[in-house]
């Protein structure tokens, strides 16, 4: 398998895909027609996408920032008919205050999200880890325990919010995301037929990226210790950037090799994804394979690399 260069991300009933300094965001409208939006991205030239760690911590800010952008641009089109029929008698400026509201309000909840998951799968598991200090005076025991006692959470959530509709259909758009992907890295022809046939499962996962940031914190907090409470608390927040870091790195040593090693790390990530990917239609299918080819050619990159 040849490295493509090319990610992206699941969106509301669609898919953003990204290549080099571009991405485009497919999206299957109310009236079954596909609508592709393409954008401009930074460059990933400068010196900091070339230094270990740091280059992973940009990535993922980016991610984060491109993510939330294409979040918004793809529910804009899901309005009810009541809100369609307002936003249709709107003056152009009163089109533009409003879209300027929708975008505060979309940016404050998803601010308020990350706060509610540090809180959830941070604070939560630390304080829990507090309480079995008073029974258990082993260090390493307390930190394994607020390690797992955190991935289970998120394993947890993971599984609850599946059974969700609206959820169950982005991981759909998901699993056409790697299908694709795979797809093309297999050197098959980009079709649904042949997507259809591809694993819905990547190496190079944002899901996987989570889970190694969690195993590998596991480790770290064994050996970062502090004595007052405060600090190890901040210590958690603090760290979160180089872990981040270490983790991209893995991730992206996973992705551009295929030895046994690399296969055996892999696996837990792979089976997680087996939670926030689901098995596409058709119809999911051909929207994934809209966004690729709105920003990279699959066809000139099977001919250099197969």
């Amino acid at each position: 398998m040849k490295y493509s260069g090319i990610g992206g991300q699941a969106v509301m009933e669609g898919v953003m895909m990204r290549a080099a300094d571009k991405y485009a965001v497919a999206v299957r409208l109310p009236n079954g027609e596909i609508n592709i939006d393409k954008y401009d991205a930074k460059p990933r030239d400068r010196w900091y996408h070339k230094v270990p760690l740091i280059r992973g911590v940009v990535s993922f800010v980016d991610s984060l920032v491109i993510g939330m952008s294409t979040l918004m641009e793809s529910s804009k089109y899901f309005d009810d008919e009541e809100e369609f029929e307002k936003k249709s008698k709107m003056t152009e400026d009163e089109a533009k205050q409003a879209a300027r509201k929708e975008n505060a309000e979309l940016t404050a909840t998803f601010l308020f999200s990350i706060v509610l998951a540090m809180g959830i799968f941070v604070l939560i598991p630390y304080y829990a880890s507090v309480l079995l200090e008073r029974f258990i005076t082993s260090d390493i025991v307390v930190s394994i325990f607020e390690g797992v006692l955190r991935l289970v959470i998120f394993i947890a959530y993971i599984k609850i919010i599946s059974h969700m509709e609206d959820i169950h259909r982005v991981f759909m758009y998901h699993g056409a995301e790697h299908k694709c992907i795979n797809c093309i890295e297999n050197g098959l022809e980009l079709n649904v037929e042949n997507v259809r046939a591809s694993s819905k499962e990547h190496k190079r996962c944002g899901t996987s990226f989570i889970l190694f940031v969690m195993l590998i914190s596991i480790l770290v907090f064994i050996f970062v210790r502090f004595d007052t409470r405060w600090l190890q608390l901040v210590v958690r927040f603090v760290m979160i950037p180089v872990i981040a870091g270490v983790a991209y790195e893995i991730l992206r040593w996973a992705g551009n090799s295929n030895s046994k090693l690399v296969n055996i790390i892999s696996k837990p990530g792979l089976w997680l994804q087996g939670l926030t990917t689901a098995e596409p239609t058709d119809d999911i299918i051909e929207v994934g394979i809209a966004s690729v080819e709105a920003v990279f050619d699959w066809k000139k990159f099977q001919e250099e690399n197969m």
